[in-house]
């Protein structure tokens, strides 16, 4: 199966679908967007809490699939995070991404 990230053209779309729908000032829609993340991080650990049936009284409640889209959710929100902040988002990442490589990789 052929892939073709388009993830970054995506998260424009999204950023400039949420920038148009706010109600807030940019300054206040960076800190909403950044705070989304801890509920987005609290959703992860809500799911991994359910899939491993943690909770006797709830039992298992969900699937690994279930955090693993939560996972991505994470991601997708940290995303338009960072897009909302700067919009050289994908070249920040990709830098911080080599330099965390570099220094963890030994690249």
């Amino acid at each position: 199966m052929e892939h073709t990230d388009h993830s970054w053209e995506t998260v424009g779309r999204l950023h400039a679908w949420l920038h148009k729908n706010s109600k807030y000032p940019p300054e206040q829609e960076v800190l909403l967007r950044v705070l989304k993340l801890s509920e987005e991080v609290g959703e992860v650990a809500q799911a991994v809490i359910g899939a491993k049936g943690q909770n006797p009284r709830k039992g298992t409640t969900h699937s690994w699939q279930d955090v693993e889209s939560e996972l991505c959710d994470v991601i997708i929100t940290a995303m338009v995070a960072l897009r909302t902040l700067t919009p050289d988002a994908a070249d920040v990442f990709t830098s911080h991404l080599d330099r965390v490589a570099g220094r963890s990789l030994g690249d």
